[in-house]
């Protein structure tokens, strides 16, 4: 099992597809925090984030098993876009494409103590800027929405970015021009001071 560790998730993908199960175990273990980072950022709602999560897993395990995975990129880029479509698919269903849910969480990332540091002051000052970053992005369309989280919470390139929301990369750095100089004009229409003082 620990020389399974060590291949890489096309290899273990291969070991699943040959009968292997303990291979997408391996798998889960490995990106499950970074899928369900993507997902509740998108969702904002804790409930509904494990629905999609585990909705995600169940159609990854299902489209290995009848061959739908081609090895074209990166496996977890792959799964995010399973993600990405179960998402939008859930608020095509609830007649709410363009708005997210607001409903408070009990999980909250931006806030998480392994980014905190040691002194109280900066912690707070440092809640106090990623509160108001949250709720600056919660205000921009979904398209603008999910292309700074993608690149700005889990470091995903323009080109990733592009193939999972099936848009040219032209396209996807236009969206996050627009959701720049959108939450600028934001900004400056609050008078928020986004900086340590």
């Amino acid at each position: 099992m620990d020389y399974a560790v060590k291949m890489s998730d096309n290899e273990l993908v291969e070991k699943y597809v040959e009968g292997d199960l303990s291979a997408i175990e391996l798998l889960f273990n490995r990106h499950r925090n970074r899928i369900y980072t993507y997902i509740i950022l998108i969702v904002k709602n804790q409930h509904l984030a494990e629905d999609i999560f585990q909705d995600t897993f169940v159609k990854v395990i299902h489209s290995l098993s009848v061959n739908r995975y081609t090895e074209n990129g990166k496996f977890i880029s792959w799964v995010i876009r399973i993600a990405h479509n179960l998402i939008i698919d859930h608020y095509r269903k609830e007649k709410h494409l363009h708005t997210v849910s607001s409903d408070a969480t009990p999980v909250d990332l931006f806030n998480s103590p392994r980014y905190s540091d040691v002194n109280i002051e900066d912690n707070l000052i440092s809640d106090q800027i990623n509160h108001e970053i949250r709720l600056l992005i919660d205000e921009l369309p979904l398209d603008q929405k999910e292309v700074i989280i993608m690149r700005h919470y889990l470091g995903l390139s323009f080109k990733e970015i592009a193939d999972q929301t099936g848009v040219s990369i032209n396209t996807a750095l236009g969206r996050m021009r627009y959701a720049l100089i959108n939450m600028r004009k934001i900004i400056e229409e609050k008078k928020l001071l986004l900086s340590v003082y």
